[in-house]
C-alpha cells in the first residue's frame, strides 16, 4: 500500500484511536494526535509494542507534535449507549480539546463518529498512519495509568496487572467480590454477577 495516498491533500491531519473497548471495566480511551512536520521513530500500533517503548514514546509525542489531547468515556457512558457509540464520543470529544483544528482526521478501523470534521476510517490506520500510531500509544499509555491507579481504589480486583480484561485471576476475583462501580454492568460475564447484593462495597481511595 502507497502511504504516500494518506497524505496527499489532506493538509494538517489529526490521527485518532482508542484503547479499552474491550475490557469488563474502566473507561474507553481515545487520543488525537497531529504530528505536522514531525518525524517520531518507532511509532506503530501500540499493541506491537512493549509498554517499555509505549512508555518512552508517549513524552516524545506530546512534545514533539503540533497538537494532541486525551478523552474518554466512563464505564457509567459505556453502559448507557454501549460501546461503539462511547468510543465514538471519546473520539470525539479528544478531537474537540485539541488546541489546533486540523483539515482532516484519520481514525482508526472502519467507524467514524458523527462530527463536523472531515474524515475518513483506515483499516489498520494504527500500523499504517504516523499519527493514527501516536493517538495509539497516547491512549494506551493513558488508559494504563489510569487502570493502575484504580487498581490502589479498588485493589481486590488486580486492574494493574489485566487493565480490566477478562483475564482468569478478573474473573475469579469477580465471582468472589461482585462488580464494583468500574465494572461495565452490560458486559457478560459481569451482567450475570449482578444483584442487590454484589455490587462491592470495598473501602474505597481516591484517585491519585
Amino acid at each position: 500500500m502507497n502511504l504516500e495516498l494518506f497524505s496527499i491533500d489532506e493538509g494538517l491531519i489529526c490521527g485518532v484511536d482508542e484503547a479499552g473497548r474491550g475490557p469488563l471495566s474502566g473507561p474507553v480511551v481515545a487520543a488525537a494526535v497531529i504530528l505536522g512536520e514531525a518525524h517520531i521513530e518507532g511509532l506503530r500500533d501500540s499493541k506491537k509494542l512493549s509498554a517499555r517503548q509505549r512508555g518512552m514514546l508517549a513524552p516524545i509525542i506530546k512534545e514533539k507534535s503540533v497538537a494532541w489531547a486525551i478523552s474518554l468515556s466512563s464505564a457509567e457512558e459505556i453502559d448507557r449507549i454501549n460501546i461503539l457509540e462511547a468510543t465514538l464520543l471519546a473520539m470525539n470529544r479528544a478531537v474537540d480539546l485539541l488546541k489546533v483544528i486540523p483539515d482532516t482526521v484519520l481514525v482508526d478501523g472502519n467507524q467514524l463518529p458523527r462530527w463536523k470534521y472531515k474524515s475518513r476510517a483506515v483499516v489498520r490506520g494504527d500500523d499504517l498512519i504516523p499519527e493514527i500510531s501516536a493517538a495509539s500509544i497516547l491512549a494506551k499509555t493513558y488508559r494504563d495509568a489510569l487502570m493502575n491507579k484504580l487498581a490502589l481504589k479498588y485493589p481486590q480486583y488486580g486492574f494493574d496487572k489485566h487493565a480490566g480484561y477478562g483475564t482468569a485471576v478478573h474473573l475469579r476475583a469477580l465471582r468472589k467480590y461482585g462488580p464494583c462501580p468500574e465494572h461495565r454492568k452490560t458486559f457478560r460475564p459481569v451482567s450475570e454477577l449482578i444483584s442487590p447484593q454484589s455490587i462491592s462495597t470495598a473501602k474505597q481511595g481516591e484517585l491519585l
